[in-house]
């Protein structure tokens, strides 16, 4: 076998990601009907914010108060509450990707499982516990914890030293976003398998190992050690 430990990335690699619908949840609470144009509005604030944590521009707390400072002078209520309300409405709506469980089922009695996530450390132990995945994972690297985030080399390193500091030929890197999951471990050295969603591309400077768009044939890369190949 190839490989005996594989990372995983988890929003929108194990674990779908429908923010609107979390935020739906949470506004309801507050007597809300959050519309598709205060989702284009909230967007517009929130996604600027990630590159700029993923760079080490701002720290997590920031990227959370900032995101919800609008609906929280709206609304009278603290931008801290809101986030942690958010995180917890996402823990409850997110659900394993279509094949997400097939795939960690197969893989754990052959290799070793983490995480390595960029997310929060509120929605990715609360995620994993609803869903009944958290015994697949041997380790957990949240960046909020770290200090950290992918793109950067540090976060591979201090997972792989939890992990018994494993040859890197024989660790994967499996995620969605090109920019943080496949830069990140071009940057350390290791293999990446990018699952490609429909519209995404992967910038020429980056270069995924593998390029799946579905998890099931994940499975059968690590499984049947097929040649190396982009598609």
């Amino acid at each position: 076998m190839n490989y005996s430990h594989i990372l995983f990335d988890a929003d929108e690699t194990l674990f779908s990601f429908d923010a609107q619908k979390g935020l739906q949840k949470l506004f309801a609470h507050y007597g809300v009907t959050f519309s598709d144009a205060d989702y284009t509005e909230y967007q517009a604030i929130n996604a600027p914010l990630w590159p700029a944590y993923q760079s080490g521009e701002i720290d997590a707390k920031t990227l959370q108060v900032t995101r919800f400072k609008l609906w929280a002078e709206r609304l009278n209520v603290s931008a801290e509450t809101l986030n942690t309300g958010f995180l917890h409405a996402m823990a409850e709506v997110c659900q394993p990707l279509p094949g997400a469980r097939a795939l960690l089922d197969a893989l754990q009695p052959y290799c070793t499982l983490a995480i390595i996530t960029n997310g929060f450390t509120e929605l990715q132990q609360r995620r994993l516990e609803y869903t009944g995945l958290v015994d697949r994972f041997q380790e957990v690297v949240i960046s909020e914890q770290l200090g950290t985030a992918k793109p950067d080399p540090a976060i591979f390193a201090h997972t792989l030293k939890l992990l018994g500091n494993p040859d890197k030929s024989k660790v994967l890197m499996v995620g969605d976003t090109a920019s943080s999951d496949i830069l990140g471990a071009n940057n350390f050295g290791i293999d990446s398998c990018w699952l490609k969603h429909p519209g995404q591309a992967c910038p020429a400077h980056i270069k995924p190992t593998y390029t799946i768009k579905h998890l099931s044939e994940l499975q059968a890369i690590i499984l049947s050690e097929p040649q190396h190949s982009v598609v």
